[in-house]
């Protein structure tokens, strides 16, 4: 299952994402990673989640960002959550693909029982009908 927080830049989504990953490592049994394009908010995240500076790495494609996540659920079995700040900056994906870029991703997160929480610079009105649904918080 993937859950959208949605808006235009500087409303707040990192924000609501970082107290989302906070709240949720009380309650899992198993580990969260969070993906971001620095460690700037290293000291805001519970020290039980894992921090992932995504910009450690080259992904000139979505493609190779998905195979970079493939990556990440393969090596840890208890991992239950993901949290992507900025998704479409540091998964290389442009508005125009997001139909087809959500699409893969819930696929992957129902695959591998892993929820994905995406923080997505967008509208709500932008985003595609199919995934309205999934929105948690639209600011």
């Amino acid at each position: 299952m993937i859950q959208l927080i949605v808006g235009n830049e500087g409303k707040g989504k990192t924000t609501k994402l970082l107290e989302k990953a906070n709240q949720e490592i009380t309650k899992v049994n198993g580990t969260i990673a969070y993906l971001d394009k620095n460690t700037k908010h290293m000291y805001e995240l519970n020290n039980k989640i894992r921090l992932v500076d995504v910009s450690e790495f080259d992904f000139a494609t979505t493609d190779e960002f998905y195979g970079f996540v493939c990556g990440i659920i393969s090596t840890d079995h208890d991992l239950e959550q993901l949290y992507f700040d900025n998704f479409l900056r540091i998964a290389s994906a442009k508005k125009e693909e997001i139909l087809a870029t959500l699409d893969k991703f819930a696929d992957l997160s129902n695959r591998m029982n892993v929820t994905l929480y995406m923080s997505i610079a967008m509208d709500e009105s932008e985003l595609p009908e199919k995934y309205r649904t999934d929105i948690i918080v639209s600011l």
